[in-house]
């Protein structure tokens, strides 16, 4: 220990559990660290924020700003794909606690010649560790200094002091040998931009036949794609495209007893076909997947895969490597269940097993085959069900080789088990929000998820359904309920995604007394009527074209839930920074009945003045609304549209101009 190294640096923030997980960030966006730094005595204190790529020799460092009782900020934005590391650095600043004195004596009529010949000792004491430019500065401001003791010019040494040039002279001076460096280097990981906004779209190949056809294939499935990118989507996912087993194949509605034609459910994978490096073969071939993914790509969506680690007892593995399964002492392997759900169509890896190396090695070389193929967007199948250190382990690998790869982490299970796994490194994770209904559940949740620390290592992918999941306020809210949720959870969260067409059809008939899907497509093959009246793809592609045109809809925690008189009513807001952006959403909660509400708006915070006007127009139905004051009166009847999603525009000088806000 050097008992010259006098100051001391804690509570730093982002640190997840000290330290043990990185925060997560996206290309382009901020990292803003605080910390509380401090010395004993009255000298003043520098701090550094020091960040580099993980795999780089040289720390950036930016000068940290003072807040109040000796908490200290800086923010650096990260411009690439990757693991940064960050630190904090802080020492005496001997310079500036000369140089504050030197003023204050001043002010007070003392004589400072001593204190300047002192000064032009630290001057020339530094420029001797210095680079050749940084010594020619010192130097030559150490020359000025000299002349105006020699002179006892006061005034001019005060207006020397005082200058902007002289004070950043500090950093020339300190001495980094006496810094006290924090003790952890912290990490952030950086992942491309789709992880902070993307907007999902689930289907089933298997269900886009034709006439004439009783399975649909990937060039089926391919004509569907022009579609799909209207609506607005850029990420086109497929439940699992492997080989489903025959044996206990589930029938339909999940029966336990399956007819000839029942196609199965697509997650008891592997039959004599292949495992999960293989294609259904009714589903066609690997150049047909291969050509899919191509014109997805010339359309701008990419396809996310399912990856469910788990088998059908028709499995090759189960033959080939039965030590990486559970056996029952009668012989027979152990299939799933989570009592008193029984799946008698899946086995579970055991990972557990002797085993376990050779079995995780060869589960990461099925993402790397398929992402060898193309694909970069994984939906993880029920991650909580497996080992904690194996995720770890599994993304680490796959991330350090190949950073672009997102992974949707889907497991509906405890708090914070879903947020163990988003700190192991899921890129995205589904939530609760397909039970938040009322204005104070969907508030208290949301504003959980955008507040420290949950902001830093959780991103949400909001859906108001999945295949598995038909909640009651959708089986019975009706056509209005299915808007709601749709707006609600593509401007609440920069990622969503929807399961359709189940969605944009309004399917709501589940199975009595529960919430999934009657006749559910995970046990059969559907025959849709894609453009079926009352189809929800028009608004979905306006609600898409406001995510895409605005800025605001784009960030991760800038929701503001703003004042509406009324339980039913929810309003929020969502501003960029620089408010060049500012998006008002307002919901009637209540699919049934017409609600009249007082909504007040924050002007103050949205660079709105008092007695100015501005404009709200209405990105769903194109209405606008000429408003002024922190204040308007609402009427959201659902007979018509439940919600209204208003970009603020602001009146210029002259009457008939309006522009974005600036």
């Amino acid at each position: 220990m050097d008992g010259r190294k006098r100051v001391v640096i804690e509570g730093v923030y982002p640190e997840i559990d000290c330290g043990r997980f990185p925060i997560k960030r996206a290309v382009g966006e901020r990292v803003d660290v605080e910390a509380d730094v401090f010395s004993d005595g009255h000298d003043e204190v520098a701090a550094f924020l020091l960040y580099r790529k993980a795999d780089a020799d040289e720390w950036s460092e930016l000068a940290m700003t003072p807040l109040l009782n000796d908490r200290w900020c800086a923010s650096c934005r990260i411009e690439e794909m990757g693991e940064y590391l960050y630190t904090i650095k802080g020492g005496v600043d001997h310079f500036s606690t000369w140089r504050k004195d030197v003023l204050k004596k001043i002010e007070a009529g003392q004589d400072i010649t001593a204190d300047l010949t002192a000064g032009v000792e630290m001057l020339r004491k530094a420029a001797k560790t210095s680079d050749d430019d940084g010594s020619a500065e010192l130097l030559r401001y150490a020359e000025a200094l000299q002349s105006m003791a020699a002179r006892r010019d006061t005034e001019g040494a005060e207006m020397l002091l005082a200058s902007e040039g002289f004070s950043r002279l500090f950093r020339l001076c300190f001495r980094e040998s006496l810094a006290t460096v924090y003790g952890k280097e912290l990490r952030v990981t950086v992942d491309r931009k789709k992880a902070l906004c993307s907007a999902w779209y689930e289907f089933f190949p298997r269900s886009c036949y034709q006439e004439g056809k009783t399975c649909g294939t990937f060039s089926d499935a391919e004509k569907l794609l022009p579609e799909i990118a209207r609506m607005g989507f850029d990420v086109v996912y497929l439940p699992p495209i492997h080989p489903i087993g025959k044996t206990n194949r589930k029938g339909k509605n999940n029966s336990p007893k399956s007819l000839p034609d029942d196609p199965g459910s697509p997650w008891a994978i592997g039959s004599t076909e292949g495992g999960h490096k293989a294609i259904c073969p009714e589903l066609g071939t690997m150049e047909d997947f291969v050509s899919f993914m191509k014109r997805a790509d010339e359309l701008g969506l990419e396809v996310a895969l399912d990856l469910a680690f788990q088998c059908s007892p028709d499995h090759p593995y189960v033959k080939e490597h039965p030590e990486w399964f559970k056996w029952r002492p009668d012989g027979t392997i152990q299939h799933a269940e989570n009592p008193p759900k029984k799946y008698e169509d899946v086995v579970p890896f055991d990972f557990e097993c002797e085993s376990w190396k050779s079995l995780w090695e060869e589960l990461k070389s099925i993402a790397l085959f398929w992402i060898d193929k193309g694909v970069k967007i994984f939906r993880v199948d029920n991650p909580h069900t497996k080992p904690f250190a194996f995720w770890e382990w599994f993304i680490g690998e796959i991330k350090r080789a190949h950073p672009e790869v997102i992974f949707l982490a889907e497991a509906f299970t405890r708090p914070k088990v879903m947020y163990r796994l988003a700190k192991l490194g899921f890129s995205q994770s589904y939530t609760y929000f397909a039970w938040r209904n009322t204005k104070w559940e969907i508030t208290e949740y949301v504003e959980e998820l955008i507040s420290a620390p949950v902001r830093e290592f959780f991103r949400p992918n909001f859906w108001p359904n999945t295949p598995d999941i038909l909640p009651e306020y959708l089986q019975y809210g009706g056509r209005p309920a299915f808007i709601v949720r749709l707006v609600l959870a593509a401007t609440l969260s920069p990622n969503y995604g929807i399961y359709g067409p189940a969605f944009e059809l309004c399917v709501s008939e589940a199975i009595p007394g529960r919430e999934e899907y009657l006749n559910s497509e995970k046990y059969e093959i559907k025959r849709w009527n894609w453009d079926a009246p009352g189809n929800l793809k028009d608004l979905i592609a306006r609600v898409n074209r406001a995510r895409r045109e605005n800025p605001a809809l784009q960030e991760a925690h800038n929701v503001k839930f703003c004042e509406a008189d009324d339980e039913n009513v929810l309003f929020y807001c969502r501003v960029t920074e620089d408010l060049s952006n500012v998006i008002l959403v307002v919901a009637n909660l209540d699919p049934f009945h017409a609600h009249e509400a007082t909504l007040q708006i924050p002007i103050g915070e949205l660079g709105i003045s008092e007695g100015q006007s501005y404009l709200l127009e209405d990105l769903l139905g194109g209405e606008k609304f000429i408003c002024q004051g922190d204040s308007m009166r609402f009427r959201i009847d659902p007979a018509v549209i439940p919600c209204r999603i208003f970009r603020v525009r602001r009146r210029l000088r002259r009457e008939s101009d309006f522009d974005y806000f600036m």
